[in-house]
């Protein structure tokens, strides 16, 4: 029997490329288990894959016999040891620079200004990966350089989404999804940043766009905002966030 409708029309995703229309749907069942740890039901999965029950009851007789989901005494389904090698595989192949240094590049490289990537070290932040543009004037930041967190763009989405620090800026913070911010830091530039979230949706770090304060205007804002968060997005979904 085919399927409801497809897991991009149940979600409201874009359409992507098909693949292997069985194996989508073993994966979305698979993904459905993502938000609910105490296991799911056949009918909680159909209601959050949409696809027909009698469907999902043959998928689900692969993925029991691959281990990767299990059927509880209750009639609950939870996920199975077999996806246990699949995450070591993924720990140890995983190397955090692949992910960001082209995310970094093609940031610099649309807004011809540096770009960065800063992490929470306790009550600081710290430069993790920088690329510099292809320009005489230029804000340099040497990668491992320590910051302080409540000075500067990166260092306020990170006090915002991580350590949810309450009151203005974090609030306009969080409801718009990044901060600008001029001369704090340094009192010659600019900068905007956005959160990078990772695979359980906990703030990765910010990244950032670092910008002269002479080559800083609304009209600079307007250019660059688009894309530093179209690159903060894809980093996040690169790391399996939203």
């Amino acid at each position: 029997m085919p399927a409801k409708r497809s897991p991009s029309a149940a979600t409201g995703a874009p359409e992507k490329p098909e693949g292997v229309a069985a194996a989508n749907r073993a994966l979305t069942v698979l993904r459905a288990f993502g938000q609910a740890p105490d296991g799911l039901t056949l009918t909680m999965l159909g209601a959050a894959t949409g696809l027909y029950e009698s469907t999902i009851l043959r998928l689900l007789d692969s993925l029991i016999l691959a281990n990767f989901v299990k059927k509880l005494a209750d009639g609950r389904y939870v996920v199975g040891p077999g996806v246990m090698p699949l995450a070591e595989m993924y720990r140890q192949s995983f190397k955090l620079s692949d992910y960001v240094l082209p995310r970094l590049r093609a940031l610099t490289a649309e807004t011809e200004e540096c770009s960065g990537l800063y992490v929470r070290e306790g009550d600081q932040r710290i430069c993790l990966h920088h690329i510099q543009p292809q320009r005489s004037v230029r804000s340099h930041v040497r990668e491992g350089v320590l910051f302080p967190l409540d000075r500067g763009a990166a260092g306020r989405v990170i006090l915002a989404f991580d350590q949810q620090a309450e009151g203005e800026p974090y609030d306009t913070i969080r409801a718009q999804g990044y901060a600008i911010t001029q001369k704090e830091r340094d009192p010659e530039s600019a900068a905007i940043a956005c959160p990078i979230f990772g695979h359980d949706g906990k703030l990765v770090g910010a990244m950032s766009v670092v910008i002269p304060l002479y080559r800083y205007s609304e009209q600079t804002v307007k250019r660059m905002l688009p894309a530093i968060r179209k690159q903060a997005r894809l980093l996040s979904e690169d790391l399996g966030g939203a």
